[in-house]
């Protein structure tokens, strides 16, 4: 007769069968960093194209766009065949391996000598990112007990905020170091330089502190083919269709409010007559306020998803996205007195929708083809960038500033019905929350 397995706990997380807390730190820690090391790329791309390519700020926009487009259909093509491999091999070396490939990007975007050069740079970028945003989503499905699942998206959801925060402060480190002296390219030189060696460091502690191999025995692993097909063929799985939807529009809200709330801010502030350093300064702000409203929301979310029906959870959580959206239709200007609290309805919208999907294919993603699911899940994430983004830009030109939010809101409330409807066809079996009340075991 065998004993069921000992599941360790980490302070108010129950950890699954064989999670140590030593891992479930050392996955804490390089969330922290994770998101913040990927997104200092726009941070970085910006102050070269000004102060090392000295592209004309007319084109810039252009250029960002067109980076980003070629970035989104790289990842497309390679978040499946990502998946497979963290099936196949295990998720710690590919999660290292994309930190490392990050440091290489910002070593090289530092070293750029024209705008072909970045676009070639984009294509390391984008293997990194697949990488890494792979490798955390699959670990993060991999570490929590079900009945602690929402909380550790939430724990991880507001550590990435912070993380996003102090690595975009590095992108004032140049500034600091050309007061000191430096010439622009030295400073940016040494910025580019810090922040990788800061990607190897956390590669170092992914490849060290994160649980090896993959859940599955190694006799037990499905073969590529059949991880090829089962990302596809599991959304016959109506609980995880519903998941690939909500992945599709958390990632496109994502994309829309950092595009679009900073361009509204920053053209608001130029039509009342800002400079233009002043104008980025207000769009940032309507931006930020979005921000911490989604940091301090995360810990109230995450045990409310741990108490619903999964599809419950996700139903509410596109209702408050869908509220928050469709709010903006009343601001008159990012300029307002009033308008800090739509900045705040639409963070909570934001992050609601990535935990509530988050959490929604963790409980469903089987063990034995985790990884290549969570690789589907990333590939409808990409295709809802690059539709909503597409879409949303010629509606904020031709229509209104608000109308790519509304179009985001309208997609809401259809995954709302989807969630109701998944909720009566095909509820999940109750959450066992025998763990919870087990008294902490190896907080070591």
């Amino acid at each position: 007769m065998t004993s069921e397995p000992r599941l360790y706990r980490l302070g108010y997380l129950t950890l699954a069968p064989g999670i140590l807390p030593r891992h479930a730190w050392s996955l804490l820690v390089a969330a922290f960093f994770s998101i913040g090391l990927m997104i200092f790329i726009s941070v970085g791309q910006t102050y070269v194209l000004n102060a090392l390519l000295k592209v004309p700020v007319e084109q810039q926009g252009s250029i960002s766009g067109d980076l980003v487009f070629w970035t989104e259909l790289i990842t497309l093509a390679l978040f499946m065949p990502a998946g497979i491999l963290m099936d196949r091999i295990g998720r710690r070396s590919i999660y290292a391996a994309g930190l490392l490939l990050l440091a290489a990007t910002y070593i090289l975007y530092a070293q750029a000598t024209s705008v072909h050069d970045l676009y070639l740079y984009r294509i390391v970028y984008a293997c990194a990112v697949v990488a890494v945003a792979g490798g955390l989503s699959t670990v993060m499905v991999d570490y929590p007990a079900e009945n602690s699942r929402g909380k550790l998206v939430a724990t991880l959801g507001f550590l990435s905020g912070l993380g996003v925060a102090f690595i975009q402060g590095l992108g004032a480190l140049p500034h600091a170091l050309i007061k000191h002296g430096w010439s622009e390219q030295e400073a940016g030189l040494i910025t580019h330089l810090g922040v990788a060696g800061l990607a190897v460091a956390v590669a170092v502690l992914v490849a060290v502190g994160l649980k090896g191999g993959t859940p599955m025995h190694r006799s037990d692993r499905p073969g590529v083919r059949e991880l090829f097909i089962s990302g596809f063929a599991a959304a016959r799985n109506p609980r995880i269709l519903l998941a690939y939807g909500a992945a599709f529009i958390a990632r496109g809200d994502q994309s829309v409010n950092a595009i679009f709330m900073i361009l509204w801010g920053t053209t608001a502030g130029l039509a009342a007559g800002m400079g233009n350093a002043q104008a980025v300064k207000q769009g940032m702000f309507f931006f930020v306020i979005a921000q911490v409203a989604a940091l301090v929301w995360s810990p109230v979310l995450g045990p409310l998803l741990d108490r619903l029906d999964r599809a419950t959870a996700l139903a509410v959580c596109m209702l408050l996205a869908a509220l928050g959206n469709f709010s903006l239709l009343f601001l008159e200007s990012p300029l307002a007195a009033n308008a800090w609290v739509f900045s705040i309805l639409i963070g909570i919208g934001q992050i609601s929708v990535y935990l509530g999907a988050q959490s929604l294919i963790g409980q469903e993603a089987p063990t034995r083809q985790r990884g290549s699911i969570i690789g589907a899940f990333n590939v409808s994430g990409a295709i809802g960038i690059l539709a909503i983004t597409w879409l949303g830009g010629r509606l904020f030109d031709h229509l209104a500033p608000s109308a790519p939010f509304v179009l985001v809101g309208l997609i809401n409330l259809l995954l709302v019905a989807g969630a109701l409807y998944v909720r009566a066809k095909a509820p999940s079996p109750p959450i066992d929350r025998g763990g919870e009340s087990q008294p902490a075991a190896g907080l070591h």
